[in-house]
């Protein structure tokens, strides 16, 4: 999301990263920040921002097997700077993360790798698209693209196919996050179909759905007051989709923006204040895997109930993320992310 991701704040400088999520509003001194009235360059803004602190490609997938059991998919890549300058082989100042996981009604799992950038383990080439950590990859031309990822539990082959636009969020994909005006880069694919073949320890799955590839960089996204974020990409059955987040402050209080899609990709954007998410039951962790969420502009009043309480993704920074259902208003499936309850 979106803020989303901003995980990688394990891979900040040290300084951040004993703060947890809160690193993501330390300053980003000599970094390059995001401005109002964006020019974006395709395919070259699908590549690498360098001179920005973090940035991530992410995407997750609402999927069903051949007897209509649903599971969910994750596949994310961040990257995070360690400096704003260039270098190469070792001296390059780019880390990179990886995760990804498949989630069940009754499973959930998850895989990590970490990598220097500079040495070739990792990394992003805008033309021809690829994003690759080790043997995980997503290639193609952003119409059409190749996924795959393993852990020691699961793996994964996915073929995807845009069927709709890209999307901006915010205004014109100047994303903000705060009242203090942090903001990043943010925008999307949400309109993939996905079909392919889960590889789980009762054996293949072959699994179609839909797909929503988040991009994202910045190198401040957050207040020096946030600590975490609660972020929701849903798409309905009638074709519309509605992406949202709720970022927390340590005064209670929360930050809110959405963005509405119609079935064609139009968008309209809503500012802090006119998403509602409240949470409505906790899991045994203490987190909230059942919300009511509205967005009285378009009608919208649904329940947003997790597929499988317990997707927390065990990685170094652990947060929870997992597919989730949705009834009420309107129906359909989505994803959420949670952080700052573990």
């Amino acid at each position: 999301m979106n803020v989303r991701a901003a995980i990688i704040a394990c891979l900040l400088p040290l300084t951040a990263f004993a703060q947890g999520f809160a690193g993501l509003g330390t300053t980003a001194e000599g970094f390059s920040v995001p401005a109002p009235d964006p020019a974006f360059d395709f395919p070259a803004d699908h590549g690498p921002h360098p001179d920005y602190r973090i940035e991530w490609w992410y995407l997750t997938a609402n999927l069903t097997g051949p007897d209509d059991t649903p599971y969910g998919l994750q596949w994310t890549l961040f990257r995070s700077a360690l400096a704003p300058e260039a270098g190469a082989g070792w001296t390059a100042p780019q880390l990179w993360m990886g995760h990804a996981a498949v989630t069940t009604p009754t499973d959930h799992y998850v895989s990590e790798r970490l990598a220097r950038g500079g040495i070739g383990q990792a990394g992003v080439v805008a033309e021809p698209f690829e994003a690759w950590i080790d043997d995980w990859a997503l290639s193609g031309d952003w119409d059409r693209m190749q996924m795959r990822a393993s852990g020691p539990a699961f793996a994964y082959d996915m073929t995807l196919q845009a069927e709709g636009p890209l999307v901006f969020h915010g205004d014109s994909g100047y994303s903000v996050k705060s009242a203090a005006g942090q903001a990043s880069y943010y925008y999307s694919q949400p309109f993939f179909a996905i079909d392919g073949v889960l590889q789980l320890p009762d054996g293949p799955v072959p699994v179609t759905g839909n797909a929503w590839l988040d991009r994202e960089w910045s190198s401040q996204p957050l207040a020096n007051n946030q600590t975490g974020w609660d972020w929701f990409s849903l798409s309905f059955d009638d074709g519309a989709k509605l992406m949202g987040f709720r970022l927390q402050q340590t005064d209670g209080a929360h930050f809110t923006s959405a963005t509405w899609i119609t079935p064609d990709g139009v968008t309209t954007a809503y500012g802090d204040g006119a998403l509602q998410a409240v949470p409505l039951q906790e899991n045994a962790d203490g987190a909230p895997v059942h919300w009511q969420v509205t967005l009285p502009e378009k009608e919208v009043n649904v329940t947003v109930t997790a597929l499988n309480d317990t997707a927390w993704m065990t990685t170094s920074v652990p947060y929870w993320e997992g597919p989730v259902q949705v009834t009420g208003s309107h129906s359909g499936v989505g994803y959420l992310e949670m952080t700052g309850y573990d």
